[in-house]
C-alpha cells in the first residue's frame, strides 16, 4: 500500500475520475463518524463538482477530436489520388517548362550537367628549395606537364607530406602522410619550423573533381629543408 506522498493519487485521468469521486463519499463518512464538520470539505466538494462537469467534456471533445483526424487524412488521402495523374501529365506535357513546375509547385527537373567523374590522370610535382625552411611546389598534370591548367573538371589537388631524417627512403604508404592543404592555383608556398632543417620532406598529391571525387596517387616528389 503507497505511504506518504501523493503517490496514492492515480495519474491516469480515467483511474482518477472513479478514485476522486470514492475518495470524497469515504472521507466524507469518516467526517461523519467523527463527528466533525462536515462544512470543512465544502471547498473540496466544489473541486470535484468542477472536475466531474470539465473531465467527461474533456472526454467527449478527445473522441471528436480524434474522428476528426481520421476524417481529414481520408480526405487529404483521396486528394492526393487525384493529384498524382494530373502532376503526371503536366510533367509530360511538351511545352511543360522549369518555370511552370516551380509556380505549380512539383518537381523541377534536374537540367545540370551530369557530375564530374574521378580524375584519371595524376599531378606531377616540382619541388624548388632555393630558400631556408621554405619549398615552392609547382603542380601540373603528367599529361600536360608544360602547362599549368589543371585537367577538365579537376577543381583542386589536395598535398600531402612526410619528413624522413636524411638518407631514409619516403614512405611508401599515402597513410603516412600529412595533409597539408589543397592547391588551386597551381602552385605554393610552404614554410617548416626551425627544428625541421635538413630532414627530406616527401609529398604527394592527387586531383578532385568538382564533385568532389578524388584521383589517383602521384609519384612522389622529395627535397631537402634547407637549415
Amino acid at each position: 500500500m503507497p505511504r506518504g506522498g501523493s503517490n496514492y493519487i492515480p495519474r491516469p485521468d480515467g483511474h482518477f475520475a472513479a478514485w476522486a469521486n470514492q475518495y470524497f463519499d469515504a472521507v466524507t463518512a469518516f467526517y461523519k463518524a467523527q463527528g466533525l464538520d462536515e462544512e470543512l470539505l465544502t471547498p473540496l466538494q466544489k473541486a470535484l463538482d468542477t472536475w466531474n462537469g470539465l473531465y467527461p467534456a474533456h472526454v467527449k471533445a478527445q473522441a471528436a477530436a480524434e474522428g476528426a483526424r481520421q476524417s481529414k487524412d481520408a480526405a487529404r488521402a483521396a486528394l492526393e489520388r487525384q493529384v498524382r495523374p494530373v502532376t503526371n501529365f503536366v510533367q509530360g506535357y511538351p511545352k511543360t517548362t522549369n518555370a511552370d513546375r516551380a509556380e505549380i509547385g512539383i518537381t523541377v527537373r534536374d537540367t545540370s550537367p551530369s557530375p564530374a567523374p574521378a580524375p584519371s590522370s595524376r599531378p606531377l610535382a616540382l619541388v624548388e628549395s632555393g630558400q631556408r625552411l621554405t619549398h615552392q611546389l609547382r603542380l601540373v598534370d603528367e599529361s600536360t606537364p608544360t602547362r599549368r591548367a589543371r585537367p577538365a573538371g579537376v577543381q583542386r589537388a589536395e598535398v600531402f607530406v612526410a619528413l624522413t631524417p636524411p638518407g631514409q627512403p619516403a614512405p611508401a604508404n599515402p597513410g603516412d602522410y600529412r595533409y597539408i592543404g589543397s592547391v588551386t592555383r597551381g602552385e605554393t608556398t610552404l614554410s617548416f619550423e626551425s627544428d625541421k632543417g635538413g630532414m627530406q620532406a616527401h609529398y604527394l598529391s592527387r586531383w578532385v573533381s568538382t564533385s568532389g571525387a578524388t584521383g589517383p596517387w602521384s609519384d612522389t616528389a622529395s627535397a631537402t629543408v634547407a637549415a
